[in-house]
């Protein structure tokens, strides 16, 4: 793959947890920019290491990263991606901290400086963007598990990213919801990179798939 027609480009990526084990092993990997992958692998192989190191959540031991054509070392060269990448993270209690649905759906526009008279009716149409109209007033604490996980993905989508970066989405949701997940990516214009046990979700929704095996990855077409 041509690295200069790539979003996100690793070079020779180590990294190893403190008192732990190396988990990534001189990983290479080139994502295009109109990607939509699954990426897979066994417990431990380190597909939620690479998806940190990529938001800059983690830094590597030694090797190369650039996204969007820029070389990120710094906490500073990856408040750029975090503004472009929406990520959503594997566990949704980690994404979703204020009181309601519509101040956590409205918390990223307004700290990428969105005017507060343009944030509520982003907020509405995020929201019924994922059917869930009605909720901007409930009690994030109190959601179900899938409503949770629908709630994150708004978070994400209301900060009008580049690209989707997603950690399990499926975890929680039920078969209508589910439907309803598959129908948005594909409706959508965006690149993404799941991670994901989910190998029906995965084959409705990319078509490509990388696989980790021993902290590299295998990259694997389907037609």
């Amino acid at each position: 793959m041509d690295e200069s027609a790539a979003i996100i480009s690793l070079k020779e990526i180590y990294f190893t947890y403190p008192r732990g084990k190396q988990v990534l092993e001189g990983l290479d990997f080139n994502f295009p920019q109109n990607g939509r992958a699954g990426l897979v692998g066994p417990t431990g192989s380190g597909k939620t290491t690479l998806v940190h190191i990529i938001m800059g959540l983690l830094k590597p031991d030694s090797g190369r990263v650039e996204i969007f054509g820029s070389r990120r070392e710094k906490e500073s060269d990856f408040r750029d991606v975090r503004a472009r990448i929406g990520f959503l993270f594997q566990d949704a209690d980690d994404q979703l901290f204020c009181p309601t649905v519509a101040e956590d759906v409205a918390f990223g526009p307004l700290n990428l400086g969105v005017p507060k008279s343009e944030v509520r009716k982003l907020v509405k149409d995020t929201l019924g963007q994922l059917e869930l109209d009605g909720f901007e007033n409930r009690v994030t604490y109190k959601l179900s598990g899938g409503e949770k996980r629908l709630v994150s993905l708004a978070t994400v989508l209301a900060m009008k990213p580049e690209m989707l970066l997603m950690d399990e989405p499926t975890t929680g949701l039920d078969d209508k919801t589910m439907e309803r997940l598959v129908h948005l990516l594909l409706k959508s214009n965006l690149p993404y990179l799941i991670i994901s046990h989910d190998n029906e979700f995965l084959k409705q929704t990319t078509n490509r798939i990388y696989r980790m095996n021993k902290g590299t990855i295998l990259d694997q077409v389907r037609g």
